[in-house]
């Protein structure tokens, strides 16, 4: 009942239209498979204030290989291997063509949450935070793998979860052996840089992404967190008639860690769509940044 309360609420959150990321850019002038070309105009496509960023999902059933997820606050048994993952993500267009390049300036906003919904209480077991600010400079290239635009933004990410080192806590507390597993940080976060590339070739669609911590930024919550999320990353978007399949690579090539994810879609009504994810590595979120983990989810996407 949990699961379809929210499957029906986000269907009327999330409002009709397809497009995500920077679709604007892009075209369908030389593809010649109808159904092809009318997904991805289908996508492309949108006349709303706010518009879809990375894509919006509930999956309600997500199963992680092989482990548990993190635990500080709580017995090791409270969280579950199977549990719902949601995400929200949304962009607002604020600007457009101030020094006469063609640049539009947005701000977006995305929200994560790992729910814990098969355990009786239903804690949300995680909730990542990502604000953003970016322009987007549309590139009008005549070769062969077209260029269609460059991306320059700056964003943070974060779990929300205060700093443990913050609190004053009495000593009495603080030394007692009993509640020191309670009392790990839990504080993730990081502000960040990035430029992003975006090239295509008919309806094969390429983003190659750069990012590094904010000058000066501190990482004393996780000082080693770019060593498991990398400085790049490749993604590959393969349209095929109604079919979207999509691949996410990171990789540090200092500490050989890195993720792959994989995605596929299928549209089962105007907005809304079959949804399947395959991830596999680092820092699928911030709390489990470090630790490597294996999952598969299905469910529902309302934008790609």
């Amino acid at each position: 009942m949990k699961i379809f309360f929210l499957v029906f609420m986000l269907s009327q959150f999330l409002f009709s239209s397809s497009i995500s990321n920077e679709t604007e850019a892009f075209s369908t002038e030389k593809i010649k498979d109808f159904e092809t070309k009318k997904c991805m105009d289908d996508w492309m496509a949108g006349n709303f204030g706010l518009k879809p960023h990375k894509p919006n999902y509930i999956l309600p059933y997500s199963f992680r290989f092989g482990g548990s997820h993190y635990t500080s606050y709580v017995p090791s048994d409270v969280y579950r291997n199977y549990e719902a993952e949601l995400q929200i993500s949304l962009k607002l267009n604020v600007a457009n063509d101030v020094f006469g390049l063609h640049e539009s300036y947005n701000l977006a906003y995305s929200h994560k949450s790992f729910w814990q919904i098969y355990a009786s209480s239903s804690p949300f077991r995680e909730t990542n935070y990502n604000p953003e600010m970016f322009v987007v400079f549309p590139i009008d290239d005549g070769s062969i793998i077209k260029l269609r635009s460059l991306t320059a933004g700056f964003a943070h990410l974060s779990n929300g979860q205060g700093n443990i080192k913050d609190a004053k806590l009495p000593t009495s507390i603080v030394n007692n052996k009993s509640l020191s597993p309670y009392l790990k940080n839990r504080s993730r976060s990081m502000n960040y840089i990035y430029t992003k590339l975006d090239m295509q070739y008919n309806n094969f669609l390429v983003n190659v992404k750069a990012w590094m911590p904010y000058f000066g930024e501190d990482l004393s919550d996780n000082p080693d967190i770019i060593d498991y999320t990398g400085y790049t990353s490749v993604e590959l978007k393969y349209f095929y008639r109604k079919h979207l399949i999509s691949l996410n690579t990171r990789l540090n090539f200092f500490s050989k860690k890195g993720a792959l994810e994989l995605n596929y879609s299928y549209p089962l009504y105007p907005d809304l769509y079959l949804y399947t994810k395959f991830f596999t590595g680092y820092n699928e979120s911030l709390i489990d940044y470090n630790n490597y983990i294996t999952k598969f989810a299905i469910g529902f996407s309302f934008s790609r």
